[in-house]
């Protein structure tokens, strides 16, 4: 019979890495309403550390610990005629940040990063906060 650890089961346990939230994003993208992901297109969802400090001066953040995700491109709700040499729409989430706000919340991190991208997927359509609460409803049941 295996005695059971003294330890925490967190004892032999590390952070979640960028592929580990790539994945979560990646599953919940996969749960979106398919009307959805396919207006969404060849959306890129890119995990990074942390944002860009442009991107951190651009919006007037002090601390890279303020900003989850975001979304960088042309919304749909403004696209008109691609214009030659235009970037692809993507999403970013920004791992530390994120780890750092479920650390402090009762939230599990698949709900957080979960939320994080239907926001950021929300800007791309021009949503109100009632439509990504739906979305969001439906990704997580």
């Amino acid at each position: 019979m295996a005695q059971a650890s003294p330890f925490s089961p967190w004892q032999d346990r590390q952070a979640p890495s960028l592929d580990d939230i790539q994945r979560m994003a990646t599953d919940a993208f996969a749960h979106l309403p398919g009307e959805l992901r396919h207006l969404c297109g060849d959306i890129i969802i890119q995990v990074v550390e942390f944002p860009q400090d442009d991107v951190l001066d651009d919006m007037g953040l002090e601390s890279p610990f303020d900003l989850l995700g975001l979304f960088q491109g042309t919304g749909l709700a403004h696209r008109g005629l691609q214009q030659t040499g235009e970037m692809p729409n993507m999403i970013w989430l920004y791992r530390r940040p994120l780890l750092d706000f479920w650390a402090e919340s009762d939230e599990t991190l698949g709900h957080l990063v979960t939320h994080v991208l239907v926001h950021e997927i929300g800007h791309h359509f021009g949503m109100s906060d009632d439509d990504m609460e739906a979305i969001e409803a439906e990704v997580q049941e």
